[in-house]
């Protein structure tokens, strides 16, 4: 874990940014994918939705969210094009609820907002 600086902007540039954004959500779904048949069943989608704030907390309830929110085929699976446009989604409104006024934040190794922020980065020092 390291502490980075970010801001909604960061976020909203690395989801414009298709070939970072796909690296990191391609990544992301491969690691939940736990049988490798590139489906996300229900069960490997947890650790995702828990990561993601999806689940929420109500009077100390949990609510789970259905993964039909998410499985835009009803299907009963989530394929990588259904994870990336929902996660685009998520991070997008991660980035408005975070706004434009720069926070520290403590960041996993490999997450979304790392890869974001350490993209930035490399962007800021090519240029």
């Amino acid at each position: 874990m390291s502490v980075k600086v970010l801001d909604g902007a960061t976020i909203v540039k690395f989801v414009h940014d298709e070939e970072g954004f796909d690296e990191s959500i391609q990544g992301r779904f491969l690691k939940l994918d736990t049988n490798n048949d590139c489906l996300l069943l229900y069960d490997e989608m947890l650790a995702e939705l828990w990561s993601s704030g999806v689940f929420e907390c109500h009077y100390g309830f949990d609510v789970k969210t259905d993964l039909d929110e998410f499985d835009n085929d009803l299907n009963g699976t989530v394929e990588l094009k259904e994870f990336k446009e929902e996660s685009k989604k998520m991070k997008l409104g991660i980035a408005n609820g975070l706004g434009f006024l720069p926070v520290q934040m403590v960041l996993e190794e490999g997450s979304f907002l790392k890869n974001a922020v350490e993209r930035e980065l490399t962007k800021l020092v090519a240029a």
